[in-house]
């Protein structure tokens, strides 16, 4: 008799973002005359740059030709992508990446999911709260944790670290030793940052414990402010204990072309139950030789051109665009004294949720009255519960009409 994988019973119904689509359809369908603005998933709307379009066209037409035709390529990606990558997004900041170190994917999200198949299903995991849906899902599904408690909206075996107002969004070092820490920063979605000093405080502690952090930087791009570290590896022995996903999703507008890569370090060694010292580069590379074919030329030739000087360009003005959009979305809460964080070296705006609302209901009060969706801050953690994420990928005037909207929405 077949057997499931009996952890997916122990997931919420539905992930959070269907939740979502299905609560806006409903309306929708009800009130077909609404024009409803989205806010919520954070997903860019600014066209794939010039340059970057040109480069693929180029690649398309190499496809097309016998002597230039390419089938199957290299599953870790090609040279040309995997060296831009190291020397303009780390030997720029000083840091000394070997491409062989640099695996091209289809999706930080993917390789953040993918990434637990190199882990124990007895490693603890800790993760910052609120956080990333996907980073605790893909470890239900893999067995590292207990039931749902519903009360406390938490899952057994999972240790919490909560980032709130409170602690001004700074995840503290947990007193029960994780094995795999998850850490995101600018965090989605509360879009705030960590220090150098702070992030320093986190590595010496995975050296100290064993531990390894998996570091989500897929929002670096967004980094306004001095002393922020846009990878873990600025951090002097980072690389012996830190895997890092990076995307070029959010940073090029590569959300429907799909393209990131994963840094991992040869410095990061575990040891096996029988003593043996154990690479995880050489894992993650069998991992993907054996589960992955790679990302296609195409896209890989079009993330290239992202390093070139006019994609440069062309790319930071599309990321001052959403910068701009994120200080309408601020001045607009700051004009009905709503408490706010983020939206200064991220995309996404985390605003405290008024007269103690539920998140849920602040949701439904924004869509039935000012017909815009944001985020409820719950559906990230037991530690969102109050809280409400707005994204800065709309367009222009649909970020200037949602905000006059919530604002009249608001006047209380």
């Amino acid at each position: 008799m077949i057997k499931i994988n009996e952890n997916f019973l122990k997931m919420q119904d539905s992930y959070l973002f269907s939740t979502i689509a299905k609560k806006v359809a409903k309306y929708q369908d009800e009130h077909p005359d609404k024009k409803i603005i989205k806010l919520g998933i954070g997903d860019v709307t600014k066209p794939i740059v010039p340059k970057v379009l040109e480069q693929m066209k180029k690649a398309v037409e190499e496809e097309g030709a016998g002597n230039t035709f390419r089938g199957y390529g290299p599953e870790q990606g090609y040279d040309f992508l995997r060296n831009a990558i190291v020397k303009y997004d780390y030997e720029k900041r000083g840091v000394k990446i070997e491409p062989d170190e640099v695996f091209v994917s289809d999706g930080a999200k993917c390789d953040c999911g993918n990434i637990v198949d190199l882990f124990d299903v007895d490693n603890k995991v800790a993760i910052t709260d609120p956080v990333y849906p996907v980073y605790l899902d893909t470890n239900i599904m893999s067995g590292r944790t207990g039931k749902y408690n519903e009360e406390t909206g938490k899952y057994e075996g999972i240790i919490y670290i909560p980032c709130t107002a409170e602690n001004n969004f700074t995840p503290e070092l947990p007193k029960e030793v994780p094995d795999m820490i998850y850490l995101c920063f600018p965090n989605n979605p509360t879009g705030t940052v960590i220090s150098k000093e702070e992030l320093a405080k986190w590595v010496k502690y995975a050296k100290e414990n064993n531990s390894i952090i998996l570091y989500d930087a897929a929002y670096e791009a967004f980094i306004t402010e001095d002393d922020i570290p846009h990878t873990i590896y600025e951090i002097d022995g980072a690389k012996e204990v830190a895997i890092e996903f990076k995307s070029f999703s959010k940073t090029a507008g590569f959300t429907g072309i799909r393209c990131a890569y994963t840094i991992v370090p040869k410095e990061l060694k575990v040891k096996a139950s029988n003593g043996e010292e154990v690479s995880l580069n050489k894992m993650w590379n069998r991992r993907q030789c054996t589960k992955f074919n790679g990302v296609s030329y195409v896209t890989q030739r079009g993330a290239e051109s992202v390093y070139s000087e006019e994609g440069q360009k062309e790319i930071k003005e599309n990321i001052k665009y959403y910068l701009e959009n994120a200080k309408i979305i601020r001045e607009g809460l700051d004009e009905v004294g709503i408490e706010y964080y983020g939206g200064i070296n991220s995309p996404y705006i985390w605003l405290k949720v008024p007269n103690n609302m539920k998140s849920w209901d602040f949701f439904d009060l924004l869509l039935e009255k000012a017909n815009v969706v944001g985020t409820p801050g719950v559906g990230f953690g037991p530690s969102g519960e109050g809280y409400f994420r707005l994204t800065a990928f709309g367009e222009r005037k649909n970020t200037e009409e949602a905000m006059k909207r919530i604002k009249e929405t608001l006047q209380f």
